[in-house]
């Protein structure tokens, strides 16, 4: 039997290994006000539709970049949002969590998404920010919210619950690698994929309540593909050609179908990038990224 002095040396070495893989906290600017855990739902609420909002320590009518997490729709935090730099640069920063799908089934996701946004826009007053220039920023599962709300503005059928006396159209998107039509991509899976999205497992399955190829209609509901027309805002996606779980064809999908309906579109590919691999060695994205959102929102 281990002795207890060895058994608390041992946890205490494990919990050193676990929190030496974790990432480090990220650094916030000196002088950041930061509001956590902002209720954007207030009657009969789930746990996950809080917000975190940060703000530059000066500034008034701030441009606001909203962050949404991926992990599939099944997991993930708005704890270490992308984007804490841009607060430097005279951005708002709000990142949200939402109801994922052990939670609910789409559309829950972008319901959520649009009362937050909503939500932010009813109390831009209040928090310093600008409600004309809201722009939303994900990747994954969370570039395919982004996306929804950039082509969904003008659908009224996800705007419900509270907040509803202002929009939740937003003014551009930042799509990190979000899928854009479900039904194609296994068609288009880079050689050696091992997810399979038509299977009964899939993270787009258990979104839409089934596989996605007997679903067809839920599927394409959740498209953001579906609701392309030329009042979406403008669109800069970020995508790997090396992506195995969500392949670059995505992308292009989306990147046509905004062209052709006449909506300013940008499709950056990482060469070589994975999902989200390779991205921090490319030394042109964030520029290209901060040049986006000074177009858009400044």
């Amino acid at each position: 039997m281990m002795r207890p002095r060895l058994c608390l040396l041992f946890v205490f070495l494990l919990a050193l290994a676990a929190s030496a893989q974790q990432p480090p906290a990220p650094q916030l600017p000196e002088g950041t006000v930061v509001h956590r855990d902002l209720a954007y739902v207030t009657k009969n609420a789930h746990e996950r539709q809080v917000l975190d909002l940060y703000l530059p320590a000066e500034g008034d009518n701030l441009p606001l970049i909203i962050w949404v997490h991926g992990g599939g729709w099944q997991n993930g935090s708005k704890d270490r949002p992308t984007g804490l730099p841009f607060l430097r640069d005279g951005y708002a920063l709000a990142s949200i969590n939402y109801r994922l799908s052990g939670h609910a089934l789409f559309p829950a996701q972008i319901e959520d998404c649009k009362v937050a946004v909503r939500w932010l826009r009813a109390n831009a007053r209040k928090y310093r920010i600008d409600p004309n220039r809201f722009g939303a920023w994900g990747a994954s599962a969370g570039g395919h919210l982004v996306a929804m709300l950039g082509t969904t503005g003008g659908v009224k059928e996800f705007d419900v619950g509270e907040s509803l006396q202002v929009s939740s159209r937003i003014q551009a998107v930042c799509d990190f690698y979000g899928p854009t039509d479900f039904l194609q991509m296994d068609t288009h899976r880079v050689p050696g994929a091992k997810l399979a999205h038509d299977s009964p497992g899939s993270p787009e399955a258990k979104l839409v309540g089934g596989p996605i190829q007997e679903n067809k209609e839920k599927a394409a509901r959740a498209n953001p593909i579906t609701y392309v027309g030329k009042d979406a805002p403008p669109f800069l996606i970020v995508h790997g050609d090396a992506d195995p779980l969500v392949p670059h064809h995505q992308s292009e999908l989306l990147r046509d179908a905004l062209q052709k309906a006449g909506v300013p579109v940008s499709l950056y590919t990482v060469k070589g990038g994975g999902h989200g691999q390779g991205f921090q060695q490319d030394p042109n994205l964030m520029p290209v990224v901060r040049e986006f959102f000074a177009k858009t929102l400044k």
